[in-house]
């Protein structure tokens, strides 16, 4: 039985200026994905930078990494990479993004219009940025510790506050999430519970932690109301790293992710469970490969986010 191929999209942080320029100027169906994510762009919010490509191509560096413009931004830089290698005759079996990668996944996938998505992750973004005031909370990645461990750091941290593991990346690497002070509190204690790194991470809100539950609240109809199509392949959803086969199912799964921890590694281990041995990373960046080479070391792994990728991916996916 021949290996299955994975496509993955990467989430929030994979943002740069200049991403998606170059496939642009290549394949004109990048070109014209990211006319069409203007158009939703602008429909999506009255207020903002212009142009999403502009912002894209262009910057300003500083807006590009608000989350209410790099939510869309890193969809459209994956939406367009992914039309092109679906032109080239490459497709997945089996997709799963990364928080805000797991609308890229049903993009590709085809539950979701990609208009619709562009429209719906800068209301996201919106969302998550207004449910939490600027400076309150935080998130730390916690390296050489495993998850029980980080658990422990944060349950013994607490107090009346909220910190909690919200990205569970890869085996030695966590993310936590929550109230500013309780997250300092977690990363001291994870620490002295032989953590070998406690990081702040530089994010405009505490993602993927109760303190998102207004957001979620605020988005599970507005996802709900959006029009849907069976996907044509499985996505492996963060909430618990199972495939989601239908619609309605897969956007459960994006309204619960919104507080709920990303359970990457678990994506990763179900993927590998269903068959996967290429696993091909859709959009800027390459961090879902630095986490899959530690999750399956035999693994082919390649990205794809700009044209001189092209023929890496194309031979790995030939095999």
């Amino acid at each position: 039985m021949p290996a299955s191929t994975a496509f993955l999209f990467p989430g929030q942080g994979a943002q740069y200026v200049g991403m998606g320029m170059g496939l642009a100027g290549t394949f004109p169906v990048a070109a014209c994905t990211f006319r069409e994510a203007d158009a939703a762009f602008q429909r999506a919010g009255q207020a903002g930078p212009g142009s999403l490509s502009q912002l894209v191509f262009h910057g300003p560096e500083d807006a590009l990494t608000l989350t209410e413009y790099a939510q869309p931004a890193i969809l459209a830089t994956s939406i367009a990479a992914c039309r092109v290698l679906a032109e080239k005759g490459i497709a997945p079996d089996y997709v799963a993004g990364h928080s805000l990668g797991e609308y890229s996944a049903n993009v590709a996938a085809g539950t979701l219009g990609f208009e619709d998505a562009v429209s719906i992750v800068r209301q996201r973004g919106q969302l998550m940025q207004s449910a939490v005031p600027v400076g309150t909370g935080a998130m730390a990645a916690i390296l050489g510790a495993d998850v029980d461990v980080v658990a422990q750091a944060c349950e013994e941290s607490r107090g009346a506050q909220i910190v909690s593991p919200a990205n569970i990346n890869a085996p030695g690497q966590v993310v936590i999430a929550g109230h500013a002070e309780a997250v300092q509190r977690a990363s001291v204690r994870a620490r002295e519970l032989g953590a070998r790194k406690a990081i702040p991470l530089s994010v405009s809100a505490p993602f993927h932690c109760a303190l998102m539950q207004p957001a979620e609240e605020a988005l599970a109809p507005r996802l709900r109301a959006l029009r849907t199509s069976q996907p044509r392949v499985p996505i492996v959803a963060n909430v618990d790293g199972r495939p989601r086969t239908d619609a309605h199912a897969a956007i459960e799964a994006l309204i619960r992710q919104v507080s709920a921890p990303v359970q990457w590694q678990a994506c990763v281990e179900q993927l590998l469970s269903l068959g996967v041995r290429r696993f091909v990373e859709v959009g800027p960046g390459a961090a879902l490969s630095g986490m899959v080479k530690r999750i399956a070391r035999d693994a082919t792994i390649v990205n794809f986010g700009a044209p001189e990728d092209l023929d890496e991916v194309m031979a790995a996916c030939s095999n």
